[in-house]
């Protein structure tokens, strides 16, 4: 038991013995090192000041936040308002996968599914989506729709293609 206590002792003062030698380079580096270090910091950029600018300043844009008028009733090209509407034009068109074809008696239906995985029946001539889409062609690699939506600038309704393509 004393044996260990002895031993333990006399490597104390060893490290203690060498501890001052080795200390001395140590600070003496540390000493020499950061006089020689010195702080390349770089300036910080100028702050530019914020130039607020007023939204459509010349009058050229609609105001987001309100809803748009067609400029001119009397276009030849608008939606029909007053008919019953179908179905598949509570849903966006983006929502839509079609996912298959039938055919029976020379008709070809489409099957589109729904966002709430319903599984609905479509063929030339039906109206599809929120944008007053009729269903123009149906292959099968997509359906071709015929959407009447509101011009951004002018306000006229114009007619567009789309489509919803086959989803595997």
């Amino acid at each position: 038991m004393w044996v260990k206590y002895i031993l333990i002792s006399i490597l104390g003062l060893s490290l203690i013995s060498c501890g001052d030698e080795q200390g001395d380079d140590l600070d003496k580096f540390m000493r020499e090192a950061s006089s020689k270090v010195g702080a390349k910091i770089k300036n910080l950029p100028d702050v530019k000041p914020y130039l607020a600018l007023q939204y459509n300043a010349d009058g050229l844009l609609n105001d987001p936040f309100h809803p748009r008028k067609a400029a001119s009733k009397s276009g030849a090209l608008q939606p029909n308002l007053n008919r019953p509407k179908e179905p598949m034009e509570s849903y966006p068109l983006e929502s839509l996968k079609y996912v298959g074809m039938l055919s029976k008696n020379k008709l070809t239906y489409a099957l589109l599914k729904t966002p709430d995985n319903n599984v609905q029946q479509v063929k030339i001539g039906n109206f599809v989506g929120q944008n007053y889409g009729v269903v123009t062609q149906i292959t099968e690699n997509e359906v071709l729709l015929k959407e009447i939506v509101q011009d951004d600038i002018s306000g006229d309704w114009i007619e567009r293609a789309t489509s919803v393509a086959l989803q595997e």
